[in-house]
């Protein structure tokens, strides 16, 4: 049996009076969803949901460790890069696409939420509270951290944030229409271009951005159904995204952007299996992880089921993909982060409602361990993905 990492009481859990982090740290923070069960191949609304959380934690050791957990919202719904670090790591981001309806608590409707946490606090806490747009998605900051984009799926619209310090301003939004869905927005090394996910009209828009002005320029490709999580290199040089597909059983793909030329262009597509959730890449830009559902959310009837899900290893070379590892990892998972040596990779267990620890080598994927989370893991990032 692998070992599993234990959290103490809830109460230590939610406020924790020490936080510490050394000065190798790397710091990773997942966003836990308390308002999902999957019951028999559902999404379901517990009763009485506890409130959702947000754990940090440290990837400069081996293995990874809990810093502290706090209380934020947050959801399952949109892609796990629903989470984004700052670059000096200094807070974090965390968007809620969807609450518990009101007006009826057997539901979800779409929320707004995002929250600025304080890393340096001790213990770490929320500082705001802000409304980006209905179904808050994907979330990142750029790279000089003075500006955050918000993909608001449910309302097809996209909200622009100023920072200063660790202080965010609502500085407008672009619409590209409500069908659009749009999923994630990920900037260039050179902060200067910003790429989005639209996955109700299968399109990925190219925006212009200068200093807090954010243009769409009206270029967009388009690869595969439903594009989704999306991820840029190190270099700049190439971007990979994965499509959520027809949710049918057949297999989906992920596409490859090369970045390099005017406009850039989908060159490369390779099959990775049933749902691909959640893209991560290696700080060097060398190794690309994909965290597939492979039918593990469906009723246990269902002919496409399965009963783990996949984590793959891909190897990039130039805008080449070659699956590299495969491992088999707990259902239903969602996103995953890479230590700063690309050795340690954590996947989001969300059934399970833990972190998966695997262990690569660059040829071979092991888990090693798991920490259990007080919720359901649904988004996770680190400043370098």
């Amino acid at each position: 049996m692998l070992p599993m990492i234990t959290r103490g009481t809830a109460l230590a859990l939610i406020a924790l009076t020490h936080f510490a982090a050394s000065a190798d740290a790397q710091i990773a923070v997942s966003a836990n969803d308390n308002k999902i069960a999957l019951v028999d191949g559902t999404n379901t609304v517990p009763p009485n949901p506890a409130a959702d959380t947000v754990t940090i934690l440290d990837l400069g050791v081996s293995p990874p460790k809990v810093l502290g957990e706090l209380q934020a919202p947050s959801s399952v719904v949109g892609p796990p890069q629903s989470v984004a670090v700052a670059p000096d790591e200094s807070f974090a981001l965390v968007t809620a696409a969807m609450k518990v309806d009101p007006a009826d608590p057997k539901k979800t409707t779409p929320d707004d939420k995002l929250s600025v946490i304080d890393l340096k606090a001790n213990p770490p806490a929320v500082t705001q509270t802000l409304q980006a747009g209905a179904g808050a998605a994907g979330v990142s900051i750029n790279p000089a951290g003075t500006l955050a984009l918000v993909a608001n799926r449910s309302e097809g619209t996209l909200s622009v944030f100023t920072i200063a310090g660790k202080t965010l301003t609502a500085a407008g939004k672009l619409d590209f229409g409500k069908t659009s869905q749009p999923s994630h927005a990920v900037f260039t090394p050179d902060g200067k271009t910003a790429i989005v996910t639209r996955d109700g009209d299968h399109r990925v828009s190219l925006l212009a951005v200068d200093g807090s002005k954010v243009e769409d320029t009206k270029k967009f490709m388009v690869g595969g159904y439903r594009p989704y999580s999306i991820i840029i290199s190190p270099k700049g040089d190439v971007a990979v995204f994965g499509n959520q597909g027809g949710g049918q059983g057949d297999a989906d793909q992920i596409n490859v952007v090369d970045l390099k030329t005017s406009p850039p262009r989908v060159v490369d597509a390779i099959t990775v299996g049933q749902s691909p959730e959640g893209l991560s890449m290696a700080p060097d830009g060398s190794h690309i992880a994909v965290t597939i559902h492979n039918g593990s959310p469906r009723a246990k009837t269902h002919p496409a089921y399965n009963d783990h899900s996949l984590l793959r290893i891909f190897r990039l070379e130039g805008t080449k993909l070659t699956l590299v590892a495969t491992a088999k990892c707990g259902v239903w998972v969602q996103g995953s982060v890479w230590s700063r040596d690309g050795k340690t990779i954590v996947v989001q267990g969300t059934d399970a409602k833990e972190l998966q620890i695997f262990a690569f080598d660059g040829k071979e994927l092991k888990q090693t361990g798991a920490i259990k989370v007080t919720g359901s893991p649904v988004g996770i990032r680190t400043a370098m993905q």
